[in-house]
């Protein structure tokens, strides 16, 4: 487990998933962070750490708790690192993270577009994706990190590749043969080209050969109506096509159940699905339950790796 940024909730929420026996009894866990960020976060929370720390030994004393710093942007990645280093090594079977703040990355002169991105890079991993799970609906997105108008331009490998992506994560789940629904980009999918040909040209093609090659996959679907039938059971996996399309179902649903899961990458990693939220950093009243579901995930994944 990282402890993401230490000027945000992250050590906080860790501390407090942490003292939840049901969880804790999960795994064996390792908490990668700065041992005075988590000293700073007992005194916050009164609790104790629950579980062997390593410490980084980027941070030798506190920090102003919501305040953005490059030194904490530059501290965050730095656990990313060792954490996945531990993964590729063996040493771990799986990987939590706490959220990071993108802009005190920067700020570090780091460029930087995400943990899925950056952790795909450290395990030399070409075609990473990032799902988002939670009890009702599961979604996997073809582009994440760009400009819309790139993410509209779709191409029928990087589609076919989600769907696999997809697929294989969730037999890692669980689930034998899961159901997977495929969005369109366009507005009805198209309406049969009047809005648009990207359906026709790139998506059905990506479909077919994913069934052809086993996969239980359908569509293009509307996305104004797929993620309710996907909520409803008719789903195991809604493909999306942009970030958007997908985060905002499944956030609206259930933001705090929610778990990002990066995948088609050599490592199990799972993450909240919020961010450093330093406007309530130091307070005490973080909400742990997505970092909860974040791990139970993880050893889940693990169990069925």
């Amino acid at each position: 487990m990282t402890t993401g940024d230490p000027a945000g909730i992250g050590p906080e929420i860790v501390l407090k998933a942490l003292a939840d026996p049901a969880v804790a009894a999960l795994a064996g866990w390792v908490v990668v962070g700065d041992a005075a960020a988590i000293a700073q976060a007992e005194r916050i929370t009164g609790l104790r750490l629950e579980a062997r720390l390593h410490d980084a030994g980027v941070l030798d004393e506190s920090v102003e708790p919501g305040r953005m710093d490059a030194r904490c942007g530059a501290a965050a990645v730095e656990y990313v690192r060792i954490a996945v280093e531990m993964c590729l090594r063996g040493e771990a079977a799986a990987l939590v993270t706490a959220p990071l703040n993108k802009e005190a990355v920067t700020l570090s002169g780091r460029a930087f577009s995400g943990h899925t991105e950056y952790i795909a890079e450290l395990c030399g991993a070409t075609e990473s994706r990032m799902l988002l799970a939670s009890e009702r609906l599961r979604v996997i997105h073809a582009t994440t990190h760009v400009p819309l108008r790139q993410a509209a331009q779709v191409e029928m490998a990087r589609v076919l590749r989600t769907i696999e992506i997809g697929a294989q994560a969730l037999r890692q789940m669980g689930y034998e043969r899961p159901r997977i629904a495929v969005c369109g980009v366009n507005p009805h999918a198209g309406e049969h080209g009047l809005f648009g040909d990207e359906e026709a040209r790139e998506i059905v093609p990506a479909i077919a050969a994913a069934r052809a090659r086993g996969i239980d996959a359908s569509g293009p679907h509307a996305g104004d109506t797929v993620f309710l039938q996907a909520s409803r059971g008719a789903y195991d996996l809604v493909v999306a096509m942009y970030h958007d399309q997908g985060h905002i179902p499944i956030k609206l649903l259930d933001f705090e159940g929610t778990v990002n899961v990066s995948v088609g990458i050599p490592v199990i990693r799972t993450s909240v699905d919020h961010g450093t939220a330093f406007d309530i950093a130091g307070k005490n009243v973080a909400d742990a339950r997505s970092m909860k579901n974040a791990m139970r995930l993880a050893a889940r994944m693990a169990r069925g790796s």
